[in-house]
């Protein structure tokens, strides 16, 4: 003899199988964001923000900097302009000596 399950199991089975492919589908989601960003990443990667050009990087006193050779544009990367700016040596006098046309 063979139990029918009942309404809760169904219920419990339904919810189960709906999680299972909520999880596969938020997977999937991100798995598709990571290469949405990944090609993003390397479409932009030292290209000018402004004109689109070439960014060349420039070694100033241990920073990197970025120069477009197009527009001139200088480019900083996250804490960068805070540690020029911080500098007692006259890093930053230096620096906006050193881009100015």
């Amino acid at each position: 003899m063979i139990d029918e399950p009942s309404s809760n199991e169904d219920e419990y089975f339904a919810k189960k199988e709906f999680e299972r492919k909520k999880k596969l589908d938020e997977e999937k989601q991100k798995a598709l964001a990571e290469e949405e960003k990944k090609r993003l990443r390397d479409l932009h990667h030292m290209q000018c923000p402004k004109c689109g050009m070439h960014l060349v990087e420039i070694d100033y006193k241990h920073i990197i900097i970025d120069k477009c050779s197009s527009c001139g544009g200088i480019w900083l990367d996250p804490g960068e302009l805070d540690e020029i700016a911080k500098d007692d040596t006259g890093r930053f006098g230096g620096f906006l000596k050193m881009f100015s046309d």
